[in-house]
């Protein structure tokens, strides 16, 4: 195998991230106009008859055409040309177009679609004259909403995480699905290809109405997708959990919840944020702190209280349904 220079890995697909999207399309044939190192494209190539993939970079789509050829990729057909001309030239139609555009402009690093290369937004109509279903990969750090907005036929949205780290969104458009509303996904995908998976729809999310309720028995933290997808009333409502606090996202109850997409942790004490209180509860001096809308940063609360960083308590500093600061001392669900 040959690995291109580190400023073409940057925006790569990991194996787990590239196989996640593969699940969610297949047919006759797809075209990838943004190839790059071509894991995304080797992915497709399981669930495509051919996969066209398309790279302006002359060297790294070399480098793709030699490793395709030592992975026995032989379905995948290598063009080096743009992406924008490969679309304008070509005639046919396909199944599924996918497009992940490049993020940085004179050196910088870009979020919105409007910065990037392509601009999937002006290439829109012209994607659809030669497919009905488009899948873009983005930044995690861009805004859901607005970019429904823009792109408009947005039929799912994936949060995509990987060990509870937001590494992607990715948007899929169907010709077909104009004024619906797009159904929101957050996978993350934890050790041994397990998933955590929640899907709702902003319309539900707004028009919800959920009580706030004092800790319970346990603590529930939502995993990086859930938080970036922003199903924060979903969350209390369909998975039988009560929030803290309108905007701490963290979520209690009296029974355990086994299948709650995030950390689990049992309550163990309500700790008054003071010095002499901290270490009464913990003689050891030791916490892994957590921070959800309080006042103090965990340094603060660290310098504040004394508190070193590890040992098997959890510290949480949030507020009440009340609005008034406090600190949960947890330790985690076996």
């Amino acid at each position: 195998m040959i690995y291109p220079v580190k400023i073409s890995m940057e925006q790569c697909s990991s194996e787990i991230t590239a196989s996640y999207k593969a699940s969610l399309v297949s047919g006759n044939l797809l075209v990838d106009l943004t190839g790059g190192f071509g894991v995304d494209s080797a992915a497709f190539s399981k669930k495509f008859s051919k996969v066209l993939y398309v790279e302006r970079d002359k060297e790294l789509a070399e480098i793709a055409a030699y490793n395709f050829g030592i992975l026995r990729k032989d379905s995948i057909e290598v063009f080096n040309t743009d992406s924008e001309k490969f679309i304008s030239e070509y005639k046919g139609r396909v199944d599924c177009i996918y497009i992940d555009p490049a993020r940085r402009k004179e050196g910088n690093k870009v979020f919105r679609f409007v910065d990037c290369t392509p601009d999937v937004i002006k290439l829109r109509d012209e994607l659809f004259a030669r497919t009905d279903q488009i899948m873009i990969k983005t930044s995690p750090l861009l805004d859901i909403d607005l970019a429904v907005k823009e792109l408009g036929f947005v039929h799912e949205v994936h949060v995509l995480a990987v060990e509870n780290e937001c590494k992607e969104l990715l948007f899929i458009l169907d010709r077909n699905f104009k004024e619906q509303e797009p159904k929101i996904i957050a996978v993350n995908i934890r050790k041994g290809n397990d998933k955590e998976e929640f899907r709702f729809t902003r319309k539900e999310e707004d028009e919800l109405e959920i009580m706030f309720e004092m800790p319970g028995k346990f603590i529930y933290e939502p995993n990086s997708a859930m938080l970036k997808a922003g199903a924060f009333k979903s969350t209390a409502k369909y998975l039988g959990v009560e929030k803290l606090n309108k905007s701490s996202h963290l979520y209690t109850s009296e029974t355990y919840k086994e299948n709650f997409p995030g950390r689990s942790f049992q309550l163990l004490k309500i700790i008054k944020y003071s010095h002499k209180d901290v270490l009464a509860a913990l003689p050891e001096g030791k916490a892994n702190i957590t921070v959800r809308n309080f006042p103090d940063s965990v340094e603060e609360i660290r310098k504040k209280t004394g508190l070193k960083d590890g040992g098997s308590h959890y510290l949480f500093a949030t507020k009440d349904k009340n609005d008034k600061p406090l600190l949960l001392l947890t330790q985690k669900v076996p």
